[in-house]
């Protein structure tokens, strides 16, 4: 019988073989590392870089999933591939991905593969190797299997581990799922644990379809922000197009969009420390900044918002109202200033989508979709996607349209990788032009009075062309 606590010389000077931190004395350091977290943050750190060791993982990621949608909260070890990078700050909605959904659904872990045991690419819809989206997610990256295994706290689906092995590392086998499943069980215990206080806050004073702050949260970080002396800024918020989609498409789907706006928000939160993003009520939304300058908070709603289109073509408009132009006020007047500006810029936004009527010249439509295309795929990030979303969302701007959408094509099935739209609440007719390159399809959202001549398709296969081969 070994004694409790008992352990062999190596152990005790830190020596731990690679065999022994995949089995059970990797487990069990994980709880006792786990153990002593005190916040979410030691949490989340935690469990991602025991993962690592545990699953003998290239990398592994700890995500959080609200609102069916999942993302990165911590990564080990921190990526640098730009590519990683997009995808590490980006989010995921279960629409897009079906294994997602199973996950959260049926809290049930998956593998995927995207080589063989002989490290040779799968054959094209091979079930065996996994979901097709997963696949997929692996060629962009060249990694070459994943597992996922959800997290789950109080009978709910809280979060996941998601983890990755390189190719040549072999793959993800079942004794990994296991193991997956048993670190995710040790971190949600540790979650329940140190977010009891945070799940408080939640009940009381996050609105319940999206998880941001409610108004009461805003007015009072409003306050506290004043007397604080600092500069203090007000973005206020409205979705242009909710009533098109709730109309068009059902209120399931205007809650999608809410839960979208929600989440982008709470991107320009995050890239500004110290700042509360709320849902005021109904469309409106509302960022209470403290301590940061005018323009810094400008410059990120608009490379945000440029960043993460809404789905559907709706789109933010937004006021902004800072106590620098200001000078002394209340909250309440701060707020209704933002509003002002909020409303002005939603109207110029529906005058310039008024008089923007396309050119009916096929040569002339060409030639902007050239310069615009091309403009758009040299200034996004690298990788297939975010080239084939900036292009897309260039196009379809360009040719009087509104939503656009990236696919990739598996045989028969087609999977949504993403979704979005220039804004526009106009009612116009509009068609939709498909354009492919391999397993990619762009989908273009075209006005009926813009020109779709033989000489536009060309340039616009040619665009697609260079956004997929060009990111190889």
């Amino acid at each position: 019988m070994t004694r409790r606590g008992a352990a062999s010389p190596g152990a005790r000077a830190g020596r731990r073989s690679a065999a022994a931190l995949v089995g059970v004395r990797g487990l069990a350091l994980a709880a006792h590392r786990l153990d002593r977290c005190r916040t979410l943050e030691d949490v989340q750190q935690a469990t991602s870089r025991m993962g690592v060791e545990v699953l003998a993982a290239r990398r592994v990621a700890f995500c959080r999933i609200e609102q069916d949608t999942s993302r990165i909260l911590d990564i080990t070890p921190q990526p640098t591939d730009p590519r990683l990078l997009w995808m590490v700050r980006s989010s995921y909605r279960a629409d897009d991905r079906p294994a997602l959904r199973a996950l959260i659904s049926d809290r049930a872990s998956w593998v995927a593969h995207a080589v063989d045991i002989e490290g040779q690419p799968v054959a094209e819809g091979d079930e065996e190797a996994g979901d097709a989206v997963e696949i997929a997610t692996l060629n962009e990256v060249d990694a070459g299997s994943a597992l996922a295994a959800p997290i789950i706290v109080n009978g709910a689906v809280w979060g996941q581990i998601y983890a990755v092995k390189a190719v040549g590392d072999g793959l993800f086998t079942v004794d990994d799922v296991a193991r997956a499943e048993v670190l995710a069980a040790l971190a949600a215990g540790a979650v329940a644990r140190v977010d009891l206080e945070d799940q408080v806050r939640h009940l009381v004073a996050d609105d319940p379809l999206t998880g941001l702050a409610n108004r009461r949260v805003a007015d009072s970080v409003a306050e506290s922000a004043l007397e604080s002396g600092d500069e203090t800024c007000i973005v206020m918020c409205d979705v242009d197009g909710l009533k098109r989609v709730n109309d068009q498409m059902g209120h399931d789907a205007g809650d999608d969009l809410l839960r979208t706006v929600g989440d982008v928000l709470r991107r320009v939160a995050d890239s500004l420390p110290g700042t509360t993003a709320a849902r005021i009520g109904g469309d409106e939304f509302a960022l209470v900044t403290v301590g940061r300058k005018r323009a810094e908070v400008a410059e990120t709603m608009a490379t945000t918002l440029a960043m993460y289109p809404l789905p559907h073509g709706a789109a933010i408009s937004y006021g902004l109202a800072s106590t620098a132009v200001s000078g002394p006020v209340s909250a309440r007047q701060l707020f209704r200033r933002a509003d002002v500006e909020q409303y002005r810029a939603k109207r110029a936004r529906a005058r310039r989508l008024k008089v923007a009527t396309p050119t009916a010249d096929p040569a002339v439509t060409a030639e902007r979709v050239v310069v615009v295309g091309s403009a758009a795929i040299a200034a996004a990030q690298s990788g297939v996607v975010p080239r084939l979303c900036a292009l897309a969302a260039a196009v379809t701007e360009t040719m009087g349209g509104s939503a656009w959408a990236v696919l990739m094509q598996r045989g028969d099935e087609r999977s949504a990788i993403a979704r979005g739209g220039s804004p526009s609440d106009l009612e116009r007719d509009q068609s939709t032009t498909t354009l492919e390159h391999g397993p990619w399809l762009v989908e273009i959202g075209v006005s009926s009075t813009a020109a779709e001549g033989g000489v536009v398709k060309s340039a616009l296969d040619a665009l697609t062309a260079v956004a997929v081969m060009g990111a190889s």
